[in-house]
């Protein structure tokens, strides 16, 4: 049976991989996604694509036409610099928040039956209770965080008023194929190529011991495949996706063998790990790769 989903940020890093998977287990996929992240979309020829602003209020109806007769939801889109969400938080407010809102609210008027939304680690804050588990206190230190966590909150709202089944995916640091490497999206993987690339040094921050779980996007892509999949129902149900181990920047910018600069901190969480067992059991998913082996794979 061919089922019908829908991607939101279907032409992004991490879902442009959502969107491929999906196609290649022979489902109908539509896209809804107005690039705001200023990054050349990642088209797949075999989906539908819409643009649209669906932080928008007034687009909740074009948006609930446009989910009629889809199976799930797998809302991928966000504005995700922790520190542009410092720098201009009322534009992160009204991408984030009321984006997740209003498609909240247009999968219930097409009565849509499942959800998987793309939460973040970086609800967790700064903590020293490593690893980190679903049960870890909630304490963001970004207003990207703080959106993060609210959009967790409101689907499970949405489960409790309406009985659509909701699950949020609390992604670590993702890395692979299609990373951006330069511009204010960059990840921390992708400047280093672009610095070596450019016969830059690559730029550390602080002491570069800070510790990062990083996760392969595709097993990001994987996780939200076996969410939407999973028979068990979820209102509200929250996962850690990580790899289950920390690497610091320093071993990070060591893979890559190049002269190294150390630039000012920002303000980020000292360290960040995983504890991936709820995924495991309740989910059965299992990351594949790690991040030292991508690196010296695609140097």
């Amino acid at each position: 049976m061919i089922n019908n989903y829908v991607v939101s940020g279907g032409s992004g890093f991490i879902g442009s991989h959502l969107v491929d998977k999906l196609i290649d287990e022979n489902n109908n996929v539509i896209v809804i996604d107005n690039n705001s992240n200023n990054r050349e979309p990642i088209i797949n020829s075999k989906a539908k694509y819409y643009s649209i602003d669906i932080s928008d209020f007034k687009k909740v109806d074009e948006l609930s036409k446009i989910l009629e007769n889809c199976k799930g939801i797998f809302h991928c889109s966000a504005l995700i610099d922790v520190q542009e969400s410092i720098n201009i938080p009322s534009v992160y407010e009204l991408n984030n928040t009321m984006g997740t809102l209003n498609l909240l609210q247009a999968a219930v008027k097409a009565n849509v039956k499942k959800f998987v939304y793309s939460s973040s680690a970086a609800v967790y804050g700064n903590t020293d209770d490593i690893p980190i588990s679903e049960q870890n206190p909630i304490n963001p230190m970004s207003p990207y965080g703080s959106q993060k966590y609210y959009g967790e909150i409101m689907c499970k709202v949405f489960s409790k008023l309406y009985g659509i089944e909701t699950c949020s995916l609390r992604y670590f640091n993702a890395f692979g194929e299609r990373q951006k490497i330069s511009g204010a999206y960059a990840t921390v993987i992708g400047i280093f190529k672009y610095q070596i690339q450019n016969n830059l040094p690559i730029t550390i921050t602080g002491d570069g011991e800070q510790r990062r779980d990083f996760i392969y996007v595709k097993d990001l892509a994987n996780a939200n495949y076996l969410s939407m999949l999973c028979k068990k129902q979820f209102y509200g149900e929250v996962f850690n996706i990580g790899y289950g181990k920390s690497f610091s920047i320093n071993q990070i910018a060591s893979f890559f063998n190049a002269e190294k600069k150390y630039i000012p901190a920002v303000k980020e969480p000292r360290e960040s790990l995983a504890d991936i067992s709820r995924a495991k059991k309740i989910l059965d998913w299992h990351p594949s790769m790690k991040v030292d082996e991508w690196i010296i794979k695609n140097l």
